[in-house]
């Protein structure tokens, strides 16, 4: 029998429409491409322009859901860290952590671990023994199977520099593994590598309708354009909600929980490369961790966020909050004072009913609805850590709807990251040798964004002149101009506070002068 050609078949009918450029999308959108589909992906912003530049910047397993026994999301992501350690080693990094500890210290009751301990051992009601840190670290360093990172250490800290900056109660702390990434780079990485195998990648283009006709979704485009295609992803992040219902028309039972995640920055607190992770008495948890150079982050905040249309700012009381939690551990108050900026974002949490905003989970959920006639799958939640397996489980099920080969972004690495681990002072070094007016930290902020493509960037290079005009902290005509060509960046906020975090380094005046620069040069791609 010979079936009848349907508008799935033809040609002109893409595999997959993604809705969403933070890193969930573009993750997906790359490891969809890989296994032979046709994708496009629409990003009503600027890539990462929402939550996945406001993160706290870590590959990590998440220390604090142990307490919650999320064990395997933990699992997954401590396996994740050193898998993507290896595919990005330019913008991602080991750092150790110290979590201070004293005898005394007491602690939310209610998390499940805190409920457990206090049915079995009641006069430990709101305290953690040293033995269950121990534990904990003991599961952190063995669930995943580490490799490359080291594991936990016992410190003095009355004999060590990482206890200086602590209040003399300080005087013993654990201190264990994570890595540091830079998140925005993270996705605008993954679109680079998406779009150089297929993909079209739309920025400034909402995707404002989209209906089922004979077994293929039409979506309509903000620019005018429609396409058709024989699946979606909603990887809309904040908006998933909004575009379920005001996009897709669609009903479910599946709901978003926004939770807004706060971040203050201060002028540098201590000296040294490790962070610190600090417990409080309300459940949370804060980390204070070397920023840029010059500085120290210090996040995150938990609280909720009724409106993904509403910019996400640090509040004055989430800020007080954070600069109070850290001058419970710092020797030297931290005040408002202090603070030179601040960033929120809003994390897309799937809703599970926890309580509080603390207590919901972390973990990522993924719906697929084929109610409308073609399937659309939506993304709840997620962990920068686990963009990765959370794309290949999507892919997992669509499997049955598009036909497509199986895994295969493990250990594939990102644009520049094809070096080892262990590179980066042998690349800088290289570069200095190749460009001689480069200074170390230069050439170190290049080869951390860029990896073995900033010597494509500065190729011809022989004076710092040859770069074309000077915008202050290192940035140059001729990386703006890679940022516009290679990475879709259209303003210089883009610039500067998602391809790079430069915005902490140049003055008003610079970056008025950068904006002009970007306005005409973008007007010409």
């Amino acid at each position: 029998m010979i079936r009848s050609q349907t508008l799935s078949d033809s040609p002109d009918v893409l595999d997959l429409v993604v809705i969403g450029g933070g890193i969930n999308g573009c993750g997906i959108a790359r490891d969809a491409v890989g296994r032979g589909l046709s994708v496009l992906l629409a990003e009503q912003g600027d890539l990462a322009g929402a939550t996945s530049s406001a993160s706290t910047k870590l590959f990590h397993g998440g220390l604090r859901y142990l307490e919650y026994f999320e064990f395997r999301l933990v699992r997954e992501a401590l396996i994740e860290r050193e898998v993507l350690l290896r595919a990005m080693p330019h913008i991602a990094w080991p750092m150790r952590f110290v979590l201070p500890y004293h005898k005394a210290m007491r602690f939310d009751a209610e998390t499940p671990t805190s409920r457990l301990l206090g049915w079995v051992m009641p006069w430990m009601k709101g305290r953690r023994p040293a033995w269950l840190i121990r534990l904990g670290l003991f599961l952190y360093d063995n669930l995943g199977g580490r490799k490359i990172l080291p594991g936990t250490e016992k410190l003095d800290l009355q004999h060590v520099p990482e206890g200086g900056p602590l209040k003399e109660i300080f005087r013993t702390a654990y201190e264990y593994s994570d890595c540091w990434v830079q998140d925005s780079r993270l996705v605008a990485l993954n679109a680079r590598d998406a779009a150089a195998r297929g993909v079209e990648v739309l920025t400034r283009t909402k995707v404002t309708e989209a209906r089922v006709e004979e077994g293929v979704w039409t979506v309509t485009l903000s620019n005018g354009r429609s396409v058709k295609a024989r699946a979606l992803v909603n990887a809309a992040g904040p908006w998933a909600g909004d575009v379920i219902k005001g996009v897709l028309h669609r009903n479910t039972k599946d709901h978003v929980r926004l939770v807004r995640g706060s971040h203050i920055v201060t002028a540098k607190l201590f000296d040294h490369e490790k962070a610190y992770f600090f417990q409080g008495k309300d459940g949370r948890i804060i980390f204070a961790i070397p920023y840029e150079q010059e500085f120290t982050l210090i996040g995150t905040t938990d609280a909720e966020h009724s409106d993904p249309d509403v910019k996400p700012r640090c509040s004055e009381q989430e800020r007080d909050y954070l600069c109070a939690f850290a001058s419970e551990y710092f020797k030297r108050p931290v005040s408002p004072d202090d603070v030179v900026w601040t960033y929120s974002g809003v994390r897309p949490l799937y809703d599970d009913g926890a309580r509080s905003a603390t207590a919901a989970t972390r973990d990522y959920v993924l719906v697929l609805d084929t109610g409308a006639g073609a399937p659309v799958l939506n993304v709840f939640g997620g962990k920068i850590t686990t963009y990765r397996r959370l794309a290949e489980s999507a892919l997992e099920k669509l499997g049955a709807h598009l036909p497509m080969s199986g895994d295969w972004t493990a250990g594939v690495p990102l644009p520049g990251g094809d070096f080892p681990v262990d590179g980066v002072a042998d690349l800088i070094a290289d570069l200095r040798a190749r460009h001689l007016f480069l200074t170390a930290p230069w050439a170190k902020r290049l080869v951390r964004s860029y990896g073995t493509e900033a010597a494509a960037l500065l190729q011809g290079a022989e004076h710092a002149a040859d770069l074309g005009e000077d915008f202050g902290a290192t940035l140059s005509a001729r990386e703006v101009d890679w940022l516009i060509a290679k990475e879709w960046a259209r303003s210089a906020e883009d610039i500067l506070w998602r391809r790079t975090k430069l915005g902490l380094h140049l003055d008003a005046g610079q970056v008025a002068l950068l904006e002009a620069y970007v306005s005409a040069h973008v007007t010409l791609t």
